[in-house]
């Protein structure tokens, strides 16, 4: 029994232990920590962790995009955090972003569709896995990153004394979701953040485009009904077990104000006045404010879209003038100023 117990014990002591496997495109270390029912990848943006370093997490938006791409023409090209100055958030963190779940941490081209998703079957657009799609939900998102964090917090290359976790769109949900469940992180950062969820933001974006014209009124009351009765099939189980697909938008649909407001750590709020969510954000602040809440820091950028990039006199993203850098080394800066109010 005794020598039971001990290779039982063993073998969950393995099944947990985050390994090191290589390094990415010479810039990027390779961990993956392995467990019982999930393989959760994640790469930290150094080849050489000697420099002992406070962490920031990065959570990504939605979708499976893989962390880097493989282009026979073009070689192994970093894909999570090619929109940030890397080199000035290595100063003062080790970046570190995790894959998405049941997704290859390296695609070539044959498993992208047009929006550059994993995908199955390149005859399909939309042939996402079947394993991800059970796994595209805002707990499992959570779950990893704690796990990741608490492995990083062992390593002797990390400060642990600082924690930072930072996300963009639906990243930005499950960057609250970590800082809700988990007392080691000390400051937050949202990008493009939605307090009130993604079907929320459906039914908005269809009110817009019937004010601007785009839409008829008419129109707008079909759409709506559609996002309606779409969200009644949402939350029916029986549904989701035929379609896994409406398991994420039930997850992501849910409101996190709450849990936002109740957090006392250091909150900093980034958004471009041309996004979706900018109504919202602009009225975050109240809410704050009726906690007697403190912490937080907003910034609005004029005349930017959901993904930081200027708005062209055709209404169109200028997608060769991005402000990501200035967003992000923004809050960088402001992360390296704040006090732990915990």
């Amino acid at each position: 029994m005794k020598i039971t117990q001990t290779i039982i014990f063993l073998i969950l002591v393995i099944s947990c232990f985050g390994q090191r496997k290589s390094n990415i495109a010479n810039e990027y270390s390779h961990f993956q920590i392995t467990l019982k029912k999930d393989t959760i990848d994640f790469v930290v943006a150094d080849t050489s962790l000697t420099v002992k370093k406070p962490v920031l997490l990065f959570c990504q938006g939605s979708q499976p995009v893989p962390l880097f791409f493989d282009f026979p023409d073009q070689g192994i090209i970093p894909v999570a955090l090619n929109n940030f100055d890397v080199n000035e958030m290595k100063k003062h963190y080790h970046v570190v972003v995790i894959s998405m779940p049941k997704t290859p941490v390296i695609v070539g081209s044959e498993h992208l569709n047009s929006q550059y998703n994993y995908i199955t079957d390149t005859s399909n657009q939309y042939s996402y896995s079947l394993d991800y799609l059970k796994a595209d939900y805002s707990e499992n998102y959570v779950n990893r990153a704690n796990t990741v964090i608490k492995f990083l917090r062992k390593q002797k290359w990390v400060n642990s004394n600082k924690i930072v976790v930072v996300g963009h769109s639906q990243g930005a949900r499950v960057a609250v979701g970590i800082a809700s469940s988990n007392k080691d992180i000390t400051e937050l950062g949202l990008f493009g953040y939605n307090p009130n969820g993604r079907i929320d933001q459906s039914i908005r974006q269809i009110r817009k485009n019937a004010e601007s014209g785009k839409i008829s009124w008419e129109k707008a009351d079909s759409l709506q009904q559609e996002q309606y009765d779409f969200y009644k099939s949402i939350q029916s189980k029986d549904s989701a077990k035929v379609h896994p697909s409406l398991i994420s938008w039930k997850s992501f649909s849910k409101p996190t104000i709450t849990d936002l407001v109740k957090l006392k750590i250091p909150v900093y709020i980034a958004y471009g006045s041309q996004d979706i969510v900018a109504d919202y954000c602009d009225l975050l602040p109240l809410f704050f404010i009726e906690n007697n809440k403190t912490n937080y820091a907003i910034k609005r950028y004029p005349n930017l879209e959901h993904n930081f990039f200027p708005i062209k006199s055709d209404g169109l993203p200028d997608h060769r003038q991005g402000k990501w850098h200035e967003v992000m080394n923004s809050f960088v800066n402001w992360s390296m100023s704040t006090i732990d109010t915990k």
